[in-house]
This record gives structure tokens, sequence and C-alpha cells, in this order.
């Protein structure tokens, strides 16, 4: 399928979601090539997208001018990644099971020097296999460590899990405190803050290992900036696994799935579906104020105009 064949347009099913998608807006493909595409990255003063290709071990850069390139490769099985608040590029490492830190050089087009090492460790024992992460306007770093990859050599390096958990952490950088923010999931995997940072949503994805597992995402109150309490299911998502999401400036949820991107407003309603013809990794918003939707399925990477919250 090519992209002008791809015309795949919003489906509405709440009248609040008319205001999202400006007219004639479609979903457009703009690169393939990936085998199983995931934790996509903006990079604002390169107009550039940054996604990993996690089997082949490698990361793509996408921007309007230059197309597809290969930005990374030996990239350590990285799965999702964040801006950090001073710029820098935050990674989940599957292969090193740890978070990664790389700065950036002038232009941000490379990586200044090599990674840093964030943390790797809870009590002595090695991580699972950190899978996506989110800084709070604190500083701190909340990530989810499901064990997805050390189940085998493919998105990373089989070995028998350290933690006897797979919880969700939270990382103080200022002290290098690491700690346990959830063992409630069973297998933690995206996760966002709602705009006023009171609701940390964290998506459970444990059918992907067992047909009777979660496929929902859980929603928390966060009370004192630190602490996870009056967890709730959110969202049964299917069909499929809500695997990445991000919330935008509205509050709304743009939650991945098996067909495409599911949108809902914080009150649980489900407003509209994206489809998409490749099952959805993650997404995040680009461009200038954020007026697209960039969507990592499978093989390939997606593009939707939608109208940022004013």
């Amino acid at each position: 399928m090519s992209d002008q064949q791809l015309q795949a347009t919003p489906e509405i099913f709440d009248a609040r979601a008319a205001e999202l998608f400006p007219q004639g807006a479609v979903v457009q493909r703009l690169a393939s090539g990936a085998t199983w595409g995931e934790g996509p990255v903006w990079i604002e003063d390169q107009a550039a997208l940054l996604w990993s290709d996690i089997p082949n071990d490698r990361m793509l850069r996408w921007n309007e001018e230059q197309g597809l390139s290969v930005w990374r490769t030996g990239a350590e099985f990285c799965n999702g990644h964040t801006l950090d608040l001073d710029g820098s590029l935050l990674h989940c490492s599957h292969g090193l099971r740890a978070i990664l830190r790389t700065r950036l050089s002038e232009g941000r087009s490379q990586p200044l020097a090599d990674d840093e090492l964030v943390v790797s460790h809870y009590q002595g024992r090695r991580l699972n296999s950190p899978n996506d992460i989110v800084v709070k306007g604190d500083g701190s770093l909340w990530f989810t460590d499901p064990p997805y990859g050390i189940l085998s050599d493919r998105e990373g390096y089989r070995a028998e899990p350290e933690q006897r958990h797979n919880h969700v952490f939270r990382f103080d950088p200022v002290i290098g405190a690491l700690e346990i923010a959830s063992d409630l999931l069973e297998e933690p995997n995206g996760l966002a803050f709602s705009p006023d940072e009171r609701v940390l949503y964290v998506s459970d994805t444990s059918a992907a290992l067992r047909a009777d597992g979660n496929h929902q995402v859980i929603a928390f109150d966060v009370l004192g900036g630190r602490v996870l309490a009056n967890p709730r299911v959110f969202a049964v998502i299917e069909p499929g696994l809500p695997d990445g999401f991000r919330v935008d400036a509205r509050g709304w949820l743009f939650i991945s799935s098996a067909d495409g991107v599911q949108v809902y407003h914080p009150d649980g309603t489900r407003l509209a579906h994206i489809p998409v013809p490749e099952k959805v990794g993650n997404l995040t918003f680009g461009g200038v104020n954020g007026r697209y939707l960039f969507i990592v399925a499978s093989t390939s990477l997606y593009r939707l105009e939608v109208r940022p919250a004013l």
C-alpha cells in the first residue's frame, strides 16, 4: 500500500472529538522498513522523529526534508525514549537492562559522547528490561520494568529475572535514589501523566504472554508528587494491547491498540478511533505546536494532523 492509497480517516464516537481533527485529515504513511517499531520521540530543533526498531537493534530517524535514515545501530535493544528537562535523550535499554542518557551535539542531530548509565539496579539486583519512561515536572524519572526484553534474544538478551516483580519505578536523579512506585500491575508497559500531574496512567499488558492476562490502562492518583494511590481500571483496550500511549494538553489519552489508536476523555469516554493498517506500538506528538500525531506501527511510521489544545 502506497502513501497515496492510504486514506484512513478517524472515526468519531463523541461530539467532543470533532474539535480534534482538521477537515480532511487522513492517516499518512511516511516510512517503512522496521521489524517492530517502538518509542517515538520528537526532536523539535531538528524537526525530526527518532524511534526504535527493537529486533534490528537500531534507532531510526525521519524528517520531512531527508526522509528515513538510520540514526544509530548497536542500540542495545532500546525501547521507549523521552527528553529530560535539560533536553538530553533518555532511553529504556532492554539489552543493558537500564535507563541510559544521550547528550546530543550542537544541532542535536548526533550523540555528543558515549551514553551515560542512569540506573540499572534496584537493591543490588539487575532491572528486568525497562520499557517506557516519562519525566515529571520535578525532574523525577518514572519508568516501567516488565520482562519482555529478557524473555528471548529477539528484543534483548535472554536471562532470568532478578527482580521479584515487574515494577513501576521512580528515580530521583538528584540523590540517585530508585524506589518502587507500584507493584500492583502484572506487566506494566506504557505510562503518562495527566497535564496537572495529579494522575499517572499505566498500561498492564500481561495478555501479551497469556490468554487470560490484562489489556488495560490503570489510573493512579499521585499524592504529594510521588506516592501512587487509589488505583482503578481506566479502560480495557481491545483489540490487542494498550502498549504505548500519550496524553495531550486537554488531558485526552491516545492509546495504542491492534487496529489503531483509541482516544479517550479523562472521564473514561471513548471519543474516537484512528484506524491504522498495522498493530500500533507507540505514538507521540510533534511538529510545530504538536500539530501532528506520529504513530509507530509494526513496520511503519504514520502521521495524522490534529488540532492542538488551545
